[in-house]
């Protein structure tokens, strides 16, 4: 039996999880201060969990072809990155740094492989536009039939262009929720939660403009894409689950998630101190 320290600083964590963190803590150290490469080597086999979650759940969004063993090769060179980058002083945590860093390598060599076809990402743009140009017109979020009409298509040729975007997209709402720092660089919504015990004022009035814009752009989106992005972001349901929950296909979902994004992203990339 396991013994457990219950003092009001442990909170009832087990003395197994204690001594771990006591471990990394002691590698960090021997990594930064004494360039130990043992340690580097004992920090990235720690923390490379962190690398099969993230390649987990992007291969989720991805085409079969697309092997989850190469998301993994790709997420490592983002963990050592990581590793190499972090500031042990930054009252952050480094899983919460590191899973940025992982995701972002993966997405960059799988845009490096250019595998989405040049038509595809021309189609996305053009009913991006399409969309924005008609909510800003119609003053609500468009119906399929208006937008279709507006592009010049069918509705059917609607329903297979949003399926060809569907199989090609992955973390979309990552990009959409990122915002630029002071210094230029992108970071994700993730980056600007901070420790509670070093609070930055400036940065959470932002991220605080942020949420209220992601959550009134949510708040437009038709019932069943709304309900699509809260069992798929916040519950972490997959799309055939949510399939089940709605009563139709694992397609017809990701069709409605493609749609949702597309919505999202047209709403979000409007200038937040335009006049209506």
């Amino acid at each position: 039996m396991r013994a457990v320290i219950r003092g009001p600083e442990q909170g009832g964590r087990t003395l197994e999880t204690s001594i771990k963190a006591i471990e990394l803590r002691e590698l960090w150290r021997r990594y930064k201060s004494e360039g130990d490469a043992r340690a580097r080597e004992r920090l990235v086999l720690a923390y490379s969990p962190l690398v099969k979650y993230v390649a987990g759940r992007t291969a989720a969004g991805l085409p079969p072809h697309v092997e989850e063993a190469d998301l993994i090769s790709y997420g490592l060179g983002g963990l050592i990155s990581a590793i190499e980058r972090f500031d042990p002083a930054r009252e952050i945590k480094f899983e919460t740094y590191a899973i940025t860093r992982i995701k972002g390598a993966i997405i960059d060599e799988l845009r490096s492989m250019d595998w989405v076809p040049r038509s595809v990402r021309a189609r996305t743009r053009e009913i991006e536009r399409a969309h924005a140009k008609l909510e800003h017109r119609l003053q609500r979020t468009p119906t399929d039939a208006e937008l279709a009409q507006e592009m010049g298509m069918t509705d059917d040729e609607l329903q297979e262009a949003l399926i060809a975007i569907s199989n090609s997209s992955m973390v979309a709402l990552d990009e959409l929720w990122s915002v630029s720092d002071s210094s230029g660089d992108q970071v994700s919504l993730m980056d600007t939660i901070e420790d509670p015990s070093a609070p930055d004022p400036a940065r959470a009035l932002d991220v605080g403009a942020l949420k209220d814009r992601i959550a009134e752009s949510i708040a437009r989106l038709p019932e069943r894409e709304k309900l699509v992005i809260a069992l798929y972001y916040y519950e972490n349901l997959t799309l055939r689950e949510i399939g089940e929950v709605l009563g139709v296909t694992e397609s017809r979902v990701s069709q409605l998630h493609t749609k949702a994004v597309l919505r999202l992203r047209s709403s979000m990339q409007a200038d937040p101190f335009e006049s209506p």
